[in-house]
């Protein structure tokens, strides 16, 4: 198949080796046989999302993550539109709180997100920078990775891990984190959350095959990514025990 993978703001949101999702999931379909193009779009540039096989943004500062959203917020149609048509996406990081019904800064300032779910982000002066381990019901595989977050989620009612026993999730300590519906995967999850966790990283190659109607064959996984998860996986797990 030829694919086409819209990377937005990849300078803009860019914290976090946020850019190796992209990378990772390029290089998977790669090895199946796939033709695979990167288009990645910047602020002020226009983008066709009706034709993507998979949309992406990364993480930024605060400051950044508002300037992505006043560009964003103009695709917010498309995007609902790709998300009923099933359409893979990503949103790693802070990006994923673009999503919702609207961000409250520090200070009190309100901005309208794009609506595509219910939830609200209100951001504070603390931040909760710590490593995570949780699990989701989409694979049995421990999902591991890091946060680094300022920000307080209320309303998510489809969220990705359903459980944490090591870190910060969407509303406090070791509750749900991030939302999923459907082909939609959010996370504040870094690392990047991909080359971290190789079973999500088969789930979201299955979601473009099905978006394409596609049958999916099997998908190699990178021994050395593998290998990775499962050392730490192990020293988060014996962190959860103590």
């Amino acid at each position: 198949m030829e694919l086409k993978l819209l990377h937005f703001y990849p300078d803009l949101m860019s914290l976090y080796g946020s850019y190796a999702n992209v990378s990772i999931l390029k290089r998977t379909l790669e090895a199946m046989g796939n033709t695979v193009a990167v288009e990645r779009v910047r602020p002020g540039e226009d983008a066709d999302i009706a034709d993507a096989d998979f949309i992406y943004m990364g993480a930024g500062t605060e400051r950044a993550q508002k300037a992505a959203l006043a560009d964003f917020a103009r695709y917010g149609a498309a995007v609902k539109a790709a998300a009923e048509n099933g359409t893979a996406m990503l949103f790693a990081g802070n990006s994923m709180e673009l999503l919702g019904a609207s961000i409250t800064d520090d200070a009190g300032k309100v901005y309208a997100g794009i609506g595509l779910a219910d939830f609200t982000a209100v951001q504070g002066k603390k931040r909760f920078v710590e490593d995570v381990y949780g699990h989701t019901a989409l694979f049995e595989d421990a999902v591991v990775g890091f946060v680094n977050r300022c920000s307080v989620l209320t309303g998510v009612k489809t969220p990705l891990l359903t459980d944490m026993e090591l870190g910060c999730g969407n509303e406090g300590p070791c509750g749900p984190e991030g939302y999923h519906s459907g082909s939609v995967f959010t996370s504040q999850l870094t690392g990047p959350i991909l080359v971290k966790n190789p079973a999500l990283l088969k789930i979201m190659v299955q979601a473009i095959y099905r978006h394409r109607g596609e049958t999916c064959p099997e998908i190699p996984v990178d021994q050395y990514m593998a290998e990775g998860w499962a050392i730490t996986a192990e020293q988060l797990k014996a962190r959860c025990t103590k």
